[in-house]
């Protein structure tokens, strides 16, 4: 790892860092002027690290994924495979800079010649970037890193995940529900993986009209991480 991965990897962890973090959403923490003023400082200079790196990137998509889903596994390989490919057609990949589908999806990056980027964010059960990111962003606050993913990628490709996975899902969907974005592709990779999640989108949630056809019909849903890719970069 060179000495500047080492530097990011290092403003990722810790306890300090986490528990500072913490307390911007603790209603019962006591906050001091100066801590607060000082932390919406951090804040600013996280937009402004962010826009200045990534400013300079290029095309881009996004790849997210769980953490949890190791070598060996489907959705490792599918993330590769999405990571190569998206490389492949000339775009760099965007993951969140862990292990996992995140790991995959910047190796494949990686071995598909690509430019692999990780936006990564201080956690106490994660050890800093995968070692195929060679973009290292770090940051603290997730809204942050947030702005950032969407701000620089033209689309995404999301495989299994979890919460961290849906909550990225949703916040894009929620965007362009919103026009907050404009043209930004889905593809969900994993058939079996999403459909219960498409059918209850659209057999509880349309039913009781809270969505409409298109939020359901939005996200393409494939095994096929080719057809995911092609359709994240509008070449489908």
């Amino acid at each position: 790892m060179s000495d500047d991965r080492t530097e990011v990897t290092r403003q990722l962890g810790g306890t300090r860092a986490v528990e500072f973090d913490r307390a911007l959403l603790d209603s019962s923490h006591a906050a001091d002027p100066g801590e607060e003023a000082w932390r919406a400082m951090r804040i600013q200079g996280e937009f402004v690290n962010g826009f200045d790196i990534l400013g300079k990137l290029g095309p881009a998509i996004a790849v997210f994924g769980s953490a949890r889903l190791k070598e060996g596994t489907e959705a490792y390989e599918l993330g590769f495979a999405v990571g190569r490919a998206v490389a492949e057609s000339g775009f760099a990949v965007v993951t969140g800079g862990g292990p996992g589908v995140m790991e995959a999806a910047n190796r494949g990056a990686v071995e598909g010649d690509g430019v692999s980027v990780g936006l990564g964010i201080s956690l106490p059960f994660e050890d800093g970037f995968n070692k195929y990111v060679k973009l290292a962003v770090p940051f603290h606050y997730f809204f942050a890193r947030k702005v950032n993913f969407v701000k620089y990628t033209q689309g995404a490709v999301v495989c299994a995940g979890g919460i961290g996975t849906l909550d990225e899902l949703f916040e894009v969907m929620t965007l362009i529900q919103t026009g907050k974005v404009g043209d930004y592709p889905l593809a969900l990779v994993g058939v079996k993986f999403w459909t219960p999640l498409i059918d209850w989108l659209r057999d509880t949630l349309k039913e009781e009209g809270t969505i409409s056809e298109a939020d359901v019909l939005r996200p393409l849903v494939t095994d096929d991480p080719a057809e995911a890719v092609a359709h994240a970069t509008g070449r489908d």
